[in-house]
Formats: C-alpha cells, sequence, structure tokens
C-alpha cells in the first residue's frame, strides 16, 4: 500500500512530520548523554593543555563553542556517530553511547520510515551527529570541517559508492536543538529528485564534494524546525544547510535507512536490521554489539584500509 507520505514524497522530495518525536522522551536522553561527553572531553583537553581554562561546568551550547574555537574543530570526530570516510587510524574516535543507538531505533521514528520503505528496515551506516557551533567561532580556513561552515548543496546519493543506485536510500534528518534560518537551518529544492543524479564536484575551495551553485535546479526552501520534527528526503533530493549566523549552536542527526537487502552505499561501515517483520529475530538490540561492531571496524580498516573509490572526477571539465 503507497501511504499518504510515500506519495507527498515522491511528489515533491520530502516530508517535514512536526511533532514526531516527543523532546522529553525521545530527544533529552540523547542530550544528557553529550552533554556528559563533552563535560569529560572538556575535562581531559584542560589537564592536556589543548584548553586554556576548564569549561567542564559552562551549559551545553557555551562548552561546546569554547572547545570549538579552542581546537579550531577538531572536536567534531569525538562526537560524531560514524568513521569519517578517511584518514581512519587505531585513535580514531567516535561516538557510540547507548542513546545515540536508542534514537537510531526509536520506535517512533521507525514507524514513520516504515511508512515510506516498507517494515524491512535496515539501518543504514551513513550517520552523523552535526553540531555547529556559530561561524564567527572558527577562523575562515576551518569553517568547512566536517560541515560546520554552510552544507554545500548535494544529493545523498552523490556522496556514496555506485552499489546504492539501486537502493531504496532515504535520509532522516531531524534537529536536536531548534533549527533557524539565523542558525543554519536545512535548505531543499523541492522536485529537484525528479532529475535523477546530477553532477557533482569536488569543490575548488574546500576539497568538498557537491553541486555548484550555479547548477542548482529551483527554488530553494529553508526549513526551519522544531526539536521533535522529522524531515525524510530521496537520495536525489537536492539540499544543503546555511551558515550558523547565531550566537549560539545548531545541532542536528541526518542518518539513513534502506528495505533490507539494499545495498548502503557504505559497504566498510556496519549497518543493522532495525526492523523486520518477516524475521524479528534478526532485529538488533543490544547497544553493546552495535557499539562493538563499529570499534571493530575501524581496527580493521586500519589493518586493510577503506577500498578506493572516487564517483567523481575532480578534473571533470564539467566543473572548470
Amino acid at each position: 500500500m503507497v501511504t499518504l507520505e510515500r506519495k507527498r514524497l515522491e511528489n515533491d522530495g520530502y516530508v517535514v512530520l512536526e511533532g514526531l518525536l516527543d523532546p522529553k522522551e525521545d530527544i533529552a536522553p540523547l542530550v544528557d548523554e553529550y552533554d556528559v561527553r563533552l563535560s569529560n572531553l572538556s575535562k581531559q583537553w584542560f589537564d592536556e593543555g589543548t584548553l586554556s581554562k576548564d569549561v567542564s561546568d559552562l551549559p551545553f551550547d557555551q562548552r561546546l563553542t569554547q572547545v570549538a574555537k579552542e581546537t579550531e574543530g577538531g572536536y567534531y570526530q569525538y562526537l560524531d556517530i560514524s568513521l569519517p570516510v578517511s584518514g581512519i587510524t587505531s585513535d580514531t574516535p567516535m561516538h557510540t553511547g547507548a542513546e545515540a543507538f536508542k534514537l537510531l531505533r526509536n520506535e517512533k521514528l521507525l514507524d514513520a520510515v516504515e511508512k515510506f520503505i516498507g517494515p524491512e528496515i535496515f539501518c543504514n551506516p551513513v550517520q552523523h551527529t552535526r553540531i555547529k557551533p556559530p561561524v564567527e567561532a572558527l577562523p575562515e580556513d576551518k569553517r568547512w570541517h566536517a560541515g560546520i561552515a554552510r552544507t554545500q548543496w548535494h544529493q545523498d546519493l552523490g556522496v556514496v559508492t555506485e552499489e546504492a543506485d539501486e537502493s531504496e536510500m532515504l535520509t532522516v534528518w531531524l534537529p536536536i536543538t531548534e533549527s533557524t534560518e539565523e542558525n543554519g537551518c536545512l535548505t531543499v529544492v523541492p522536485k529537484s529528485h525528479k532529475h535523477g543524479l546530477d553532477q557533482h564536484c569536488i569543490m575548488a575551495d574546500n576539497g568538498k564534494t557537491g553541486i555548484p551553485d550555479k547548477d542548482i535546479s529551483g527554488d530553494q526552501v529553508p526549513l526551519p524546525m522544531k526539536p521533535g520534527d522529522v524531515l525524510f528526503m530521496t537520495k536525489y533530493t537536492q539540499h544543503g544547510s546555511l551558515e550558523n549566523l547565531s550566537d549560539t549552536i545548531r545541532w542536528s542527526l541526518d542518518l539513513r535507512y534502506n528495505p533490507i537487502g539494499d545495498a548502503t552505499g557504505r559497504p566498510w561501515f556496519p549497518g543493522f536490521i532495525a526492523r523486520s517483520l518477516e524475521k524479528p529475530e534478526t532485529e538488533l538490540h543490544d547497544h553493546d554489539k552495535w557499539a562493538e561492531r563499529w570499534w571493530q571496524t575501524r581496527d580493521e580498516i586500519v589493518k586493510t584500509g577503506i577500498p578506493s573509490f572516487r564517483r567523481w572526477d575532480p578534473n571533470d571539465p564539467l566543473c572548470a
């Protein structure tokens, strides 16, 4: 059965479900977990001399901004829920907390995902925590680090391998703090998914992969959202984000789900079965096993490396 939500997604390329999650019940536990994580990191970095003063007792947003300034964005990977796509070492950090895992398989979230891709749901390992400090907190040459500045226009299929071309990959984006035009909310181009995959380029000024601004296909619609709202997009929907011009952080998660059996586009990273009506015994409910898979993956990659992939030619004349 084709749901109303799926029809809207197929027509517009995106759907926002307002108030899908409860900020206190579903989001606050993750915020508390990150508060402890950042407090511990702050104390450690102060003791090591990385930070000039102990900021562990500051409110989370102020603490993150101060840490961002003094580490020049070096905090990012310690808070992300995935490994980076390159430069992985035996010391590469990430966050594999219990509340992060709990949100990945939140029942309300999976109920919504089911409306778009059906009940056999795989949690795709392309997943990130984005905590953007005010853009002025960082030197200009550091602002592109891990999307701390505005996020370049792109389609999510454009930043994974070709194996995902036939996958029904669904992007799920949700704000942890209020997301506004001032602090860098997400922006989409309605109906841009109907063009298929657009040419992406390696940007000369920042090395990021994206669609040049001149090639964006239509009206750009900013999407201010509140904690509890959830955005769903197709893998072809053109989107990016604005700069954070406010005086506080903008925090969000971007996640991916696809039907079980579809390729993820990052085969070297560990996804898991989040829901299966056909084989419920295959679902992963154990946080420790999820975390262990990520740490084991890091160790394996250090030994064997990530398979080389280059979807886009940096010398493509279309990008000149």
